[in-house]
């Protein structure tokens, strides 16, 4: 037994987002999955690709991608959910490592430190075609798109931000420092990680047949046109007027480079960022995450009364009890609404009866 998703579920899924993208949508966009089916064959030797286990190349890009289909020949894909693999797992903001950062898991998540510390008035970032990571990479994203043919969406890993980016150079209070002693080699930095940001982009998009099937991240928002999650959570430590004077412009810039985005504001520090980047006119939506330690999502009626105000798309994180909270405290309006699950919220295969009620509350069938 291979994945299961028909053409014509592919189809009402490109209808819902495009509907979605378009405002014309006129409930939530509900993405959920059960796990637990039988994938009718023996699961492959390969490990399931994680950020433990990034360094371990001795694996073909094809037995990887043998494995994830493995995995996801047990899921049944319900409301708006479309089966998809996240090329992630080599951590967040993998352009450090493309430009040359050391990749350290020990603690099972990938961290990016400098293999070289230099003063920022000395960092000058070039493309390498011949970076090992980047090559791996392209060469995973590349057989996904052989083996299934769009059946399977491959999604964009978390390139990172600039500011991300710079930070893994310049870590700690180092960056900080700069913004106030060299805050012309940091605006040149930046200027320089915002045009790798978008060769990346196009590169990998090409590998992977984006052009074609169509666009998502670890947002999980399908777009049909480029689209993209942009971040940038060392935003969490500066004030909005450095925010504008360093930030915005490179973002701004990204967001009028591609069709479609969002942006990633992570935790309480970032929201004094919020109302400039609602007016920027090219961001489509906000995917707001409290972060560890805060109340869920759906205890921030405030925020998303604030991008509703705004006139942008919201996503939610969180179970579908919390989404289903936000709606509430939004009255009900589910159109621009999506709601963002991870593996971790999967429902087990007995359950599906259960789920599929609940996503008829919705529309999302």
């Amino acid at each position: 037994m291979s994945v299961t998703f028909s053409s014509n579920s592919w189809d009402r899924v490109r209808a819902t987002f495009r509907q979605f993208w378009a405002g014309t949508l006129q409930r939530p966009v509900v993405l959920a999955r059960c796990v637990g089916r039988d994938p009718g064959r023996p699961e492959p030797p390969a490990p399931y690709p994680g950020q433990h286990n990034c360094h371990d190349w001795s694996w073909t890009p094809e037995q990887v991608i043998d494995r994830v289909d493995w995995e996801l020949s047990r899921v049944t894909f319900l409301g708006d959910a479309y089966p998809h693999f996240y090329t992630g797992y080599f951590g967040p903001g993998c352009i450090g490592a493309f430009l040359g950062a050391a990749a350290n898991n020990a603690s099972g998540k990938v961290w990016y430190e400098p293999a070289r510390l230099l003063p920022v008035t000395d960092l000058h970032f070039e493309y390498d075609p011949d970076n090992p990571w980047l090559r791996r990479v392209k060469a995973i994203c590349a057989a996904a798109a052989r083996r299934w043919q769009g059946e399977v969406l491959v999604l964009m890993p978390d390139l990172g931000g600039p500011f991300d980016v710079l930070s893994m150079f310049r870590p700690g209070e180092m960056l900080l420092l700069d913004l106030y002693d060299h805050p012309d080699d940091v605006k040149r930095v930046a200027w320089e990680l915002h045009g790798l940001f978008h060769r990346f982009y196009d590169e990998l998009a090409a590998a992977m047949g984006a052009g074609t099937y169509g666009y998502s991240d670890w947002s999980r928002i399908y777009s049909d046109t480029p689209c993209h999650m942009l971040s940038n959570d060392f935003c969490y430590m500066i004030g909005p007027e450095m925010f504008d004077t360093f930030v915005k412009p490179t973002l701004a810039a990204s967001m009028r480079m591609l069709d479609r985005s969002f942006y990633h504001v992570d935790g309480p520090g970032q929201l004094p960022h919020l109302d400039s980047l609602l007016a920027i006119p090219e961001l489509d939506g906000i995917q707001w995450v409290p972060g560890a330690g805060q109340p869920e999502c759906d205890q921030w009626p405030e925020v998303y009364a604030r991008i509703r105000k705004g006139g942008k798309k919201i996503q939610v994180m969180g179970g579908l009890d919390v989404f289903e909270r936000v709606l509430a405290t939004l009255g009900g309006r589910g159109g621009g609404v999506v709601n963002l699950y991870d593996d971790a919220r999967d429902f087990d295969i007995k359950d599906e009866g259960l789920v599929r009620k609940r996503l008829e509350r919705w529309g999302a069938v």
